[in-house]
């Protein structure tokens, strides 16, 4: 029996444990924490979004697209579905968005534990990885109080996102040790901070609008949502949709602003006719009596103080087309400069990790180290929200866990 030593006991370490044991390796797991799957327990706010029907490429954020869908091709949302399905998990649909019929992320967490347990998996907690080492036999792992040796390891450690659930970077820099490269992990999935100081005015106003961030005039991604305004910039979902694109174009050195679309059910032509109409019938009132009934309060007089029309008392019925267009202009492209993002404690992925040209995408092996094998968010992939970050971590997992085990035989599902 191949000896299989997993470090890390998060969503990939676990579906990597699960896999090498029930492919016939003998496996030790090291979780530094007091529990395995304590990020899986804070996912999809607590009910763990596990997967996603909908499955385009465009979802996996890395530096070779055709990498991840080498890894997805092998192990699927279908294979996903199939395996928790086999351990007692009824899934149901919102939209696509795949989670547990309980709606309890524990769980997800609690089927991985039994299913690993039954394969007799030995769960080493409160162990922490301290030194991995290459021997004549394969490899030494270090902690405090024992060295473990293995035929193979597989590296499962998280990013530095929410470190409060154990993820410390440790993975990178044991990959470092080990002579792999790392693209510099950055927060993904994230608030982002923005120059102006309006923002404290707009604090706790939510609202529906579509994001666009720019680097220059270059358009490098959208999206659309609920957006959330913070005492320092902007937040929710479309916003951690886009932020890893803005915060790596930061790292870059570039200068990045987002431009809002506060009402994107318009194109401009029809919010151009929509806004004539309704100075028509509601003339007689002053720009904040105007805007109520379409934005919040807070955000109304925002857009009539960008507009130049903050301090005025004109009645809507005399503002000018000049006027009227510079509201148009406000509310249809409400740019702001981009400065920063929430730190790693405030993101729940990372971009950046281990190479993937250093891997194998059929195996998750590395390409410097035999028998040493990477998996989850300690590598360059990280996905959108809405269960693609723990896609990667199931597919990625099982197929290092299999591979691991398998001794050059034939890697299936």
């Amino acid at each position: 029996m191949k000896r299989i030593l997993i470090v890390g006991g998060g969503a990939s370490g676990m579906m990597a444990a699960i896999a090498a044991a029930k492919s016939g390796g003998k496996v030790t797991l090291l979780e530094k924490n007091k529990q395995v799957g304590k990020k899986i327990l804070v996912t999809g706010n607590g009910r763990c979004n596990l997967t996603n029907r909908d499955q385009s490429l465009e979802h996996y954020r890395s530096s070779d697209p055709s990498f991840v869908a080498r890894v997805l091709e092998q192990v699927g949302m279908y294979d996903t579905l199939r395996l928790f399905t086999e351990w007692g998990i009824f899934t149901r649909s919102r939209n696509g968005y795949l989670y547990p019929y309980s709606d309890q992320a524990a769980s997800v967490a609690e089927v991985l534990r039994l299913e690993a347990e039954r394969l007799g998996v030995k769960m080493a907690l409160n162990t922490e990885a301290l030194e991995i080492l290459r021997t004549e036999e394969g490899f030494q792992v270090k902690t405090e109080g024992w060295s473990y040796p293995a035929d193979a390891v597989i590296l499962t450690t998280g990013s530095k996102a929410a470190p409060e659930t154990g993820s410390d970077g440790s993975g990178y820099q044991f990959a470092k040790e080990l002579g792999h490269q790392v693209a510099k992990p950055l927060p993904a999935l994230v608030q982002l901070r923005c120059r102006e100081k309006f923002y404290e005015k707009l604090a706790g106003v939510r609202m529906d609008a579509k994001v666009d961030i720019f680097v220059g005039e270059e358009l490098l991604v959208s999206d659309q949502g609920e957006v959330q305004f913070t005492r320092n910039g902007i937040s929710g979902i479309p916003v951690f949709q886009v932020s890893r694109y803005a915060v790596r174009a930061l790292e870059e050195g570039k200068q990045v602003r987002a431009v809002l679309n506060l009402l994107p059910l318009f194109d401009e032509e029809q919010f151009l006719t929509f806004l004539r109409d309704r100075v028509e019938k509601n003339g007689y009132k002053t720009g904040e009596q105007f805007l109520t009934g379409l934005f919040p309060a807070k955000m109304g007089s925002c857009i009539l103080e960008r507009s130049g029309l903050g301090k005025s008392k004109k009645r809507a019925g005399d503002w000018t087309e000049r006027e009227i267009g510079k509201i148009l202009e406000t509310i249809l492209a409400f740019e702001t400069e981009i400065t920063g993002s929430g730190d790693f404690t405030q993101a729940q992925v990372c971009s950046g990790g281990v190479e993937l040209k250093e891997v194998r995408p059929e195996t998750m092996e590395s390409r410097i180290i035999p028998g040493l094998y990477f998996a989850g968010e300690v590598l360059d992939v990280d996905g959108a929200c809405g269960g693609y970050n723990l896609q990667w971590a199931w597919s990625s997992g099982w197929l290092a866990g299999v591979s691991a085990a398998a001794s050059g035989e034939e890697k299936a599902v």
